[in-house]
């Protein structure tokens, strides 16, 4: 197929083109800077300047530009950081709501009949889940009135839009968090590094991780064999504790022990990081998309993954 693809050079973009074009798929990458074209060519796409922010200006680069499928991977999670508080406007945020309207008239204007948005498992809400393995029967957009709230409210407008779009085949993946090159275990790395403070004392929450490269390799799957209105959790089958997390990634990064925090002191001087770390514990099932999509992650488990990276 020919591929439109929003945020070509994020974490999952990168894996992503090698995987698409891997697969026989040709590639138009989105990109708000040209000084990304040389490392868009390098890794086999074609690159286009906009911003997918900018309705007008995203459609104008696009005169010409056929494709079959957009996919929807833009973030703006190179801009995060530990302290964040996740407001109305937080850029990710805009990306999954404006930025998915406007890519959906990219859509019409390319002639794709498919469209896939990157999602994320914290739309099933910031809260404790329990021990049953979410699936994608489980109610999504749970809102608790916290600081989260506007990440989960995101997720849902983004595939609402995809969902209810006239003339596209709409395809959300609820990802779970993102670990190997580019991700949180590199953010975090970073942070252990300097000595700063990275979570809450005890073993937090538990929550499923994804490597990106496997992301990537269900995206294509998604692509080529999902169900359009159709939502898919992507995760490998092993949730862990934070307390897991940041042992794993000290271990393959060669970082001095991760230095944590009272949990009321997380919650207090960092509200997501609370909210996320302490609050939330959710494991989820990826059984449809190993159904459906034949996909399974290629990393049993984050210490497999990380050991590759």
């Amino acid at each position: 197929m020919r591929v439109l693809l929003a945020g070509a050079t994020g974490a999952i973009g990168r894996p992503l083109i090698r995987a698409l074009t891997a697969n026989g798929h040709s590639v138009t990458a989105v990109v708000r800077s040209p000084g990304a074209h040389p490392l868009v060519r390098e890794l086999g796409a074609e690159p286009v300047t906009a911003d997918a922010l900018d309705r007008d200006g995203l459609l104008r680069a696009l005169d010409g530009v056929r494709a079959d499928a957009v996919l929807h991977e833009a973030t703006a999670l190179r801009k995060v950081k530990a302290t964040r508080r996740i407001p109305a406007d937080d850029p990710t945020g805009l990306l999954r709501t404006v930025g998915t309207a406007n890519l959906l008239a990219a859509a019409e204007v390319v002639g794709a009949r498919r469209f896939l948005t990157q999602s994320l498992i914290l739309g099933y809400g910031y809260h404790d889940h329990g021990p049953r393995p979410l699936t994608e029967r489980d109610r999504f957009g749970v809102y608790d009135g916290g600081v989260a709230d506007e990440v989960v409210r995101a997720c849902v407008d983004g595939e609402q839009q995809v969902f209810e779009a006239a003339g596209v085949e709409g395809i959300a993946l609820r990802y779970g968090l993102f670990y190997g090159p580019g991700t949180f275990s590199d953010l975090f790395a970073g942070l252990m590094r300097k000595h700063a403070p990275v979570g809450p004392r005890g073993p937090g929450g538990v929550n499923s991780w994804v490597h990106v490269d496997d992301a990537a390799a269900a995206t294509v799957a998604a692509l080529e064999h999902g169900t359009a209105g159709r939502a898919y959790n992507i995760a490998d089958d092993s949730p862990i504790t934070w307390e897991r997390f940041f042992t794993e990634v000290a271990r393959a990064h060669g970082t001095p022990r991760p230095i944590r925090l009272p949990a009321w002191a997380i919650r207090l001087a960092i509200p997501y990081l609370g909210a996320l770390m302490v609050d939330t514990s959710m494991r989820v099932s990826s059984e449809l998309a190993h159904e459906e999509l034949g996909w399974r992650p290629g990393y049993a488990d984050m210490s497999a993954g990380l050991a590759a990276s």
